[in-house]
């Protein structure tokens, strides 16, 4: 069997956007790609109303947390996904990086819950293609 290739989404506090990114790729195309996530500040903690959304769809996993670039770092990642303007302007260097893609999502953080619903869908629908596309 072959390895799963290795996609990492970077934001950067790694609670919401990126957490929400990893799950549904795990979910959606875990056969052929296998996602992390990571904050170029990491907050250390998910954001709640993501992780009840996550639970709700049957993403969530409870390995999934909000964790520090640097515990990434020496991963070879086969593709580095940054979810906003700020991971895209402070992403560290790899290295083992192959290739960076830039797709921003605005953050839903603070908003009303729908909010968060559509973030997840337009990952899904923006996102996921292009994993697919690169990887799979």
């Amino acid at each position: 069997m072959s390895q799963k290739k290795q996609v990492l989404i970077l934001c950067t506090g790694n609670s919401c956007r990126s957490i929400m990114a990893e799950a549904l790729i795990n979910a959606k195309l875990g056969d052929c790609v296998e996602a992390q996530s990571s904050g170029v500040k990491a907050s250390g903690a998910v954001n709640p109303h993501a992780k009840t959304l996550l639970k709700n769809k049957g993403y969530w996993r409870e390995s999934y947390h909000s964790k520090v670039i640097e515990s990434v770092l020496e991963t070879k990642f086969d593709l580095i996904i940054t979810v906003c303007d700020h991971a895209k302007e402070t992403c560290p260097m790899f290295p083992h990086a192959v290739k960076t893609i830039h797709l921003g999502f605005d953050d839903p953080s603070g908003k009303e819950v729908e909010e968060y619903e559509k973030t997840l869908q337009l990952i899904e629908i923006e996102l996921l293609p292009i994993i697919k596309k690169e990887l799979c």
